[in-house]
């Protein structure tokens, strides 16, 4: 197979027991359109279902359908083209990619979703043009007879893990957890809420059905529709990965204390820091992105300024008690959850995030008093986007100290404080069933 780059973000819908049949033009045609924009021209699933108009005229059963199959194949991508690769004497031309997705979503659908082998087959023909239909029928047709056997023979962890982010996990934290890591991000993750009202869990984990978690969070391991839950019209959850809520946690007691939510946006740690009693400044340096902060406050009814800049040059009128950086990054700890990501980035995107990560920390410590706290988190398992950017900032000799995080403020997460008196999660982590995000988070003070 050639197109994609092995090299290189929302609640999932649940597998449905039994796949619903499309129509050309359906779901399946679709979810061929997802993956040819995700793999071929290197667009992040969200944005490539948010500019598709055929997706949202879909029924939500639909939806869920297509969106389901789209992020099965780049889950198993690997193992995927390494099939399509042993049927295929000769690769497919760069300009097949309706053919070239055909065969991925179907191969999908026929030994990863158990999907009746006639829907598998006969739909997913009907996606590609005329001149490729034989092909696609027949090379699909053999996995269907062969597929199962020679899946039972592949190392799926190795084989959906591109090389460069396996060599770097193997290389940080052995190849046992490399391999813990690749295989968290086989499995559908749960929907973690975070509640707006820590002290009511356990009557919404029972209104939802969930399970609760340390510090307000409610696992969901059937959610369905997130708009159509209870609670969320009346704002008294956002959706937030556990791992996430952990960097504003580290903050501590915030309630009257001027924080500063650097990099705010999808908005999660401003709801929480607003929950908490903080007076919040919200900045984000994309407008547009911002804007989803605003409707994530309206709906839950909590109160922050948002300013729209860019955090390297914005400064507040006056010092901040703390700070929360959460920052751009490579987002290779969010894996699990947004499969595209290890499709869309390479290995250079972490040292070019680290330059950015770098200019935002010592903003960050601009704007915070003597004695106020910085947080600094990402979403990111590569070290170069983690440690190895505070210890720069404090050989450089920046004008703070670090202020270790010890296993007693993560309840459930004692394995999650380093040595260093840093935070580090892992997908592989059983902090509950399901796991959770990797998060990189380190507390400072200001000197």
């Amino acid at each position: 197979m050639t197109g994609g780059n092995r090299n290189a973000r929302t609640a999932h819908p649940r597998k449905p027991s039994k796949p619903p049949g499309a129509k050309p033009g359906g779901a399946r045609m679709v979810a061929r359109d997802l993956l040819i924009a995700i793999l071929e021209r290197g667009r992040f699933l969200d944005e490539a279902i948010a500019g598709s108009g055929n997706f949202a005229a879909l029924s939500p059963r639909d939806r869920g359908f297509a969106r389901l199959i789209a992020v099965t194949v780049l889950r198993r991508l690997g193992q995927i083209d390494a099939l399509l690769a042993h049927c295929i004497e000769k690769p497919l031309a760069r300009k097949e990619e309706e053919a070239r997705a055909a065969l991925r979503m179907g191969t999908a659908q026929l030994l990863f979703l158990d999907t009746p082998a006639h829907a598998a087959v006969g739909e997913t023909v009907a996606t590609v043009p005329p001149h490729v239909r034989g092909l696609v029928n027949a090379v699909l047709r053999r996995l269907g007879r062969e597929g199962a056997e020679m899946v039972a023979g592949q190392d799926a962890a190795q084989l959906n893990c591109p090389d460069w982010l396996w060599q770097s996990w193997s290389d940080a934290y052995g190849a046992e957890t490399a391999r813990g890591i690749a295989m968290a991000h086989l499995a559908e993750p749960p929907l973690d809420l975070t509640l707006r009202d820590p002290a009511a869990a356990a009557d919404w984990a029972a209104k939802l059905g969930g399970q609760a978690l340390a510090g307000g969070t409610i696992r969901l391991t059937e959610a369905g529709s997130v708009p159509e839950l209870e609670g969320f019209e009346e704002g008294a959850w956002w959706v937030q990965d556990l791992a996430a809520t952990l960097p504003a946690r580290l903050l501590g007691a915030v309630e009257g204390l001027g924080v500063i939510d650097l990099c705010a946006a999808p908005g999660g740690k401003t709801l929480q820091l607003a929950a908490a009693g903080a007076k919040v400044t919200a900045v984000e340096a994309s407008a547009q992105r911002l804007l989803r902060v605003g409707e994530n406050l309206a709906r839950t009814g909590l109160t922050a300024e948002t300013v729209a800049a860019d955090g390297r040059t914005w400064r507040p009128d006056e010092p901040a008690d703390a700070v929360l950086l959460d920052a751009p990054c490579s987002g290779t700890g969010a894996i699990r959850r947004h499969p595209d990501i290890q499709h869309i980035k390479g290995p250079e995107d972490p040292p070019r995030m680290a330059a950015m990560q770098d200019a935002l920390l010592d903003a960050a410590i601009e704007m915070v008093r003597p004695g106020g706290r910085v947080v600094f988190s990402t979403c990111s398992l590569q070290p170069e986007e983690g440690p190895e950017r505070i210890a720069a900032l404090l050989a450089r000799g920046a004008p703070v100290r670090r202020l270790p995080i010890t296993a007693e403020e993560l309840p459930g997460l004692a394995d999650a404080a380093t040595a260093e008196g840093d935070l580090r999660t892992m997908p592989g982590m059983p902090a509950a069933e399901g796991g959770l995000d990797g998060f990189y988070a380190a507390r400072l003070e200001r000197l």
